[in-house]
């Protein structure tokens, strides 16, 4: 039976400012990405889920055991985002990514702009992405827990844009927040080695 843990963040809780402030990431990490473990867990224990990927178990729990979903689909989600940022501003994009991006959506401001876009437009709780269908990128947007995989589509690039994400340092600006995030805070090595992986 798979045992949910929570990962340790890959920078440390300071390393993000100004853009994600260390605040933020004591309370989104250590308390709610910890819910999702411990809950996910629980769930996955009084379900009897034996899958043996956590990307088993939030596939299988679509649309078919809420709260194993919507625990593990969001540790799955969480141990994404902390991956795809570093405090990384004005970064150049690798080239192979670049040219993909221009390739199936015309230019990276575009890109930006949709991503954008898709997190301003998720009412409520959810994400937005970049994401790998059928070997296009496309910019999406999932409600709460969901997770692209549960659509056939490969997350390349995914923004919380749940409030907890983002409350403490910009209260209800959202579209800021998500200027910020892709402008100044994404891994875009870890993205274009994600892409390469998948193609």
């Amino acid at each position: 039976m798979i045992n949910l843990e929570l990962p340790d963040l890959p920078y440390s809780k300071d390393a993000l400012a100004p853009y994600m402030s260390a605040e933020t990431l004591e309370l989104h990490h250590d308390k709610h990405h910890m819910a999702y473990v411990t809950n996910g867990n629980k769930f996955i224990k009084e379900n009897n889920f034996n899958e043996g990927s956590i990307e088993e178990i939030v596939k299988n729990s679509y649309n078919n055991n809420a709260p194993v979903f919507n625990n593990v689909s969001q540790h799955l989600n969480h141990m994404h985002f902390w991956g795809v940022m570093k405090n990384n501003p004005n970064a150049k994009i690798p080239s192979e990514l670049e040219n993909k991006i221009k390739e199936d959506l015309g230019s990276v401001d575009s890109m930006k702009e949709a991503f954008i876009n898709a997190g301003i437009g998720q009412f409520g709780s959810g994400w937005c992405w970049l994401v790998l269908n059928n070997n296009k990128l496309e910019i999406t947007k999932t409600p709460n827990a969901e997770n692209p995989i549960v659509h056939g589509h490969i997350p390349l690039l995914g923004c919380d844009v749940w409030e907890h994400s983002y409350y403490v340092d910009y209260r209800n600006r959202r579209p800021e927040y998500l200027k910020a995030f892709v402008d100044n805070l994404v891994n875009w090595e870890k993205v274009s080695e994600e892409l390469s992986k998948n193609l």
